[in-house]
């Protein structure tokens, strides 16, 4: 049950008695695939969640705006006994409509999301060093033929002397991956309370065993 800071009687959570706005992280599994009710093959992506619960809140007189911070504990860190301890391995922040209807230090159960629900998950791409601008942009390249001394180039990024420097954002040779992305309005197909786990159709970016942030979905109608 979920009550207002000042104690006074519990809040309204919507028809299905769950938190409108919420967040939880979890170790992407990896990818199989299940049939739906019609016989229709569907790639999902499995994702254990951590142990989730109401770290602390944010409100409009105190911070300007009101937000929820969730605390997340590895499966190893909460079998060790420290879910009792104000400190947890994962912070993270949300923007909620009103943090009253939290309650500080209540757990997070994977039950907070239903099957059929529209999620965001949140995720960072594979790492993949150094790449030039065939791999890293998707340039076609210069000419096969031997002497052409113009394979894998990217061509010419300066402009002589006038400008006489490179523009911001040309596409060059560099680092790729390790970025942040998201990828919304993907949907929960199945649940596993026992084990934790939220089985999400479709995929998103991370490696296996890398950690994703999956909360409802913000686009969705």
């Amino acid at each position: 049950m979920f009550r207002s800071k000042a104690g006074g009687a519990p809040l309204p959570l919507g028809m299905d008695n769950r938190r409108k706005n919420v967040l939880m992280i979890g170790k992407k599994v990896g990818m199989t695939q299940l049939y739906d009710a019609v016989g229709a093959l569907v790639p999902v992506t499995v994702v254990e969640m951590c142990k989730a619960f109401i770290a602390g809140a944010k409100t409009v007189e105190s911070d300007g705006y009101f937000s929820i911070l969730f605390g997340f504990l590895h499966e190893k860190t909460a079998a060790s006994g420290t879910g009792g301890r104000a400190s947890f391995d994962i912070l993270r922040e949300l923007r909620v409509d009103d943090s009253g209807a939290y309650e500080i230090g209540a757990a997070v159960p994977v039950e907070e999301f239903s099957i059929g629900d529209l999620v965001d998950v949140i995720g960072t791409t594979k790492g993949k060093g150094f790449q030039g601008v065939m791999k890293r942009h998707g340039f076609s390249g210069g000419p096969a033929s031997h002497g052409s001394m113009f394979h894998r180039r990217g061509g010419s990024y300066g402009q002589r002397q006038f400008p006489g420097h490179v523009f911001k954002g040309r596409k060059m040779p560099g680092h790729d991956g390790c970025d942040r992305r998201t990828v919304q309005n993907l949907k929960i197909v199945a649940i596993n309370a026992e084990k934790s786990l939220l089985i999400i159709g479709g995929s998103f970016p991370g490696a296996n065993g890398g950690y994703v942030a999956v909360r409802r979905a913000k686009k969705s109608s």
